[in-house]
């Protein structure tokens, strides 16, 4: 059996899923499974797939389709199926540089255990510029949450032991939404583990239009009660004050978006909430304004 998943959802992107599919066959170490979650693409994604299976590639390749449920129900799905010691996620329009499997690796193979949650990396985008800062001299563990609480910046590449991150709960799937954030489970696991640093490019990133990052207002009109959940979890669990609060402002703007009156009863912090409810509303008004063409 493998050692590592590198499981890729993917969601009509045959046309850029061909770079991750191409990096892996350079990997210096073939020591893992791809796994492509097909999240109910309509474009050609299944045949594109089927052909690299029936090739020789050195790593094996398993394909999976589910109805679309969004980013996070794929993960769902992935979380399911892996079986491998460790894992981690590349997007459908990224690419592991040619090394990053070895890396991950022998990395692991010196300095991992089952006192850690896995390994924090780099992402760098397409010309190799740095994503964010590195992690600082000295910092050999860290959770998400402390790493950006001390200053640091940009999204950074998790591979986490599989059988951590089966002990959590799943995504929670809303009834005509697409969107949950997938910092709902990397919050939780931040509560019980650290993560091993390596200061490493584990991932070459870049924003399309049509990606998530570039569209988080219309991800607000159309799924504020996934919203609306991560903020409550992240009102409990993010490390300062400041950060609570922020998430209790966004909190009442999605409730308000979900048209939920029983926003203020359900809030784990009722008081923080309460004092939170008059920027809320200013900041429901500007994603409104934001997203006034939409229906």
């Amino acid at each position: 059996m493998a050692t590592l998943t590198i499981f890729t959802p993917a969601y009509n992107r045959a046309y850029t899923l061909h770079l991750g599919y191409e990096a892996l066959k350079r990997q210096t170490c073939k020591d893992f499974v791809w796994l492509i979650v097909d999240d109910g693409s309509t474009d050609n994604t299944r045949e594109l797939v089927q052909r690299w299976i029936n090739q020789e590639n050195g790593f094996e390749i398993r394909y999976v389709y589910q109805e679309n449920q969004g980013m996070h129900g794929a993960h769902n799905t992935a979380y399911h199926l892996i079986d491998t010691e460790l894992n981690t996620c590349i997007d459908s329009d990224d690419y592991m540089p040619d090394d990053a499997v070895e890396k991950i690796l022998s990395f692991w193979k010196a300095n991992g255990s089952d006192k850690v949650a896995g390994i924090i990396g780099l992402d760098a985008d397409f010309e190799g510029k740095l994503i964010g800062t590195s992690f600082p001299k000295g910092m050999t563990r860290t959770t998400l949450g402390d790493f950006y609480a001390r200053g640091g910046k940009g999204d950074k590449k998790m591979v986490y032991r599989t059988e951590v991150i089966k002990k959590y709960p799943e995504y929670p799937i809303f009834e005509g939404e697409k969107y949950v954030s997938l910092g709902y489970k990397y919050q939780l696991i931040d509560q019980d583990y650290e993560l091993l640093t390596l200061n490493e490019v584990l991932v070459n990133v870049e924003y399309r239009l049509d990606g998530s990052s570039m569209n988080m207002y219309r991800q607000y009109i159309r799924n504020p009660k996934g919203f609306a959940f991560i903020r409550k979890t992240s009102m409990q669990l993010a490390p300062t004050f400041k950060r609570r609060f922020v998430e209790a402002v966004h909190y009442v703007a999605d409730s308000l978006l979900a048209k939920n009156s029983h926003f203020l009863s359900e809030s784990p912090r009722k008081i923080m909430t309460l004092c939170a409810i008059p920027f809320g509303m200013v900041w429901y008004g500007v994603i409104r304004f934001k997203t006034r063409s939409i229906a």
